[in-house]
């Protein structure tokens, strides 16, 4: 396995170093400074087995000699436009297992539109967008499918599930790095494309997007839960639409198994920062229209680039202090009797999610990939560029569950108010 560093790949670096299943696995660290590798190498106490390897990402013929060896390599060097598609690329040519930390939909949809097919022909299993983008969405609608299915039958569809997220954690400068990219880098017209609905799905398109709102709210919820728009809300959703569209394709041509991992054709996905009020949603709804609009002009990127936070998250102490909540409420389509069925999905995970639960993320599904792959989805043995959910499934659920900080729960809402019963 080779890990490229960056501030979060020194914590899947030293998550790990001391993995219950070490002895198990090999892996490497790789970065651009051999001064910076080595100083990572002391830090972490890593023994003389952990490799490290020099290697410039700009260079794709330096990025496929460092990747030749590895079976799995993690990239949690972004922004993924500007230093993401070479490591794509050998992965692809190569056969290799990849994972990314990718919040970068128009990216994802360039990398699909490049190398999708090449590496189903190789084997590659490529996944980007493996951390808190978009693991939790993923598996919100991944668990209640399963879910509604356990009670109706595999001829059961969603019409929708919607997501209250809950996060306390460290903002990243890099998030903002990855903005400014997109605002001054991407072609205006591929940024488009990339980020229309449905642009990751595989050639299928479903319903319409939910529409954008100031004050969102969970349904078959007592007591009412309110929230406003989630930034990372539109690429979340586009990596649910893919692993939507990867299913739906597969039950078309396939049986039974492929037909219980199937949303069916009027599945939605939505999601909202929760917030302690209505009229609190409403204005930090608010307050993100307006931050958005003032992104586009450039005096005021210009100052926040000058006082943006650093690339890099506090001490590990205080990566214990976060936490993250995301509670989803599944509708079923009508049964014949216009009857519906609703489940609750519940996700906790305990420590900053975006640096400390996403480097479990990614780390276990690498693991996944090197240790479990007999294991892994159908998909995942045929390749491509995939999903957390089309690739890994339940396997890294199992995974996530097994590090004792994350719990998963997902239980039926015969109706709203009701008493529940749960089966996962």
């Amino acid at each position: 396995m080779l890990c490229f560093s960056g501030y979060t790949g020194q914590l899947t670096t030293r998550y790990l170093s001391t993995h219950p299943q070490r002895a198990e696995f090999t892996f490497a660290v790789g970065a651009r400074s051999r001064e910076k590798l080595e100083k990572l190498a002391k830090d972490l106490n890593l023994g003389d087995d952990v490799e490290l390897v020099q290697v410039d990402v700009t260079n794709a013929d330096d990025v496929e000699r460092a990747v030749a060896n590895a079976k799995v390599v993690v990239n949690t060097v972004g922004p993924y436009w500007r230093w993401g598609t070479n490591v794509v690329k050998a992965c692809a040519k190569l056969g290799k297992g990849y994972l990314d930390l990718s919040g970068e939909g128009h990216w994802v949809a360039r990398m699909i539109w490049h190398y999708d097919y090449l590496a189903t022909k190789t084997g590659a299993v490529i996944v980007p967008a493996c951390g808190l983008d978009s693991v939790p969405s993923d598996i919100a609608a991944f668990l209640a499918n399963k879910t509604l299915k356990a009670l109706a039958g595999l001829e059961s569809t969603i019409e929708r599930t919607d997501t209250a997220v809950e996060v306390k954690g460290t903002v990243s400068g890099g998030t903002l790095n990855t903005i400014m990219t997109v605002l001054e880098e991407v072609p205006k017209h591929e940024l488009a494309h990339g980020t229309r609905a449905y642009a990751l799905s595989p050639g299928l398109t479903g319903r319409p997007n939910p529409p954008l709102r100031l004050l969102y709210t969970l349904p078959a919820s007592s007591p009412r839960v309110y929230g406003s728009f989630f930034v990372m809300a539109p690429t979340n959703r586009q990596i649910v639409q893919r692993t939507w569209g990867l299913h739906q394709l597969a039950a078309l041509r396939g049986g039974p198994k492929e037909k219980a991992l199937a949303y069916g054709p009027d599945f939605t996905y939505d999601e909202f920062l929760a917030t302690p009020s209505a009229l609190g949603a409403v204005l930090m709804s608010a307050a993100f229209a307006v931050f958005g609009l003032a992104l586009l002009l450039p005096p005021v990127r210009w100052i926040l680039k000058k006082i943006r936070p650093p690339g890099t998250g506090g001490s590990y102490e205080s990566l214990e202090n976060g936490h993250m909540t995301y509670t989803s409420i599944t509708t079923s389509s009508p049964d014949s009797a216009g009857k519906q069925t609703y489940v609750r999905t519940s996700q906790r995970g305990r420590g900053d999610p975006g640096y400390l639960l996403t480097s479990m993320m990614i780390a276990e599904g690498a693991l996944a990939l090197v240790l479990d792959k007999k294991d892994l989805p159908a998909l995942a043995q045929q390749g491509g560029i995939l999903t957390p959910m089309s690739a890994l499934g339940d396997v890294l659920i199992r995974r996530l569950e097994g590090t004792g900080r994350f719990e998963f729960e997902s239980e039926v809402v015969l109706a709203p108010n009701e008493e529940s019963r749960k089966t996962r």
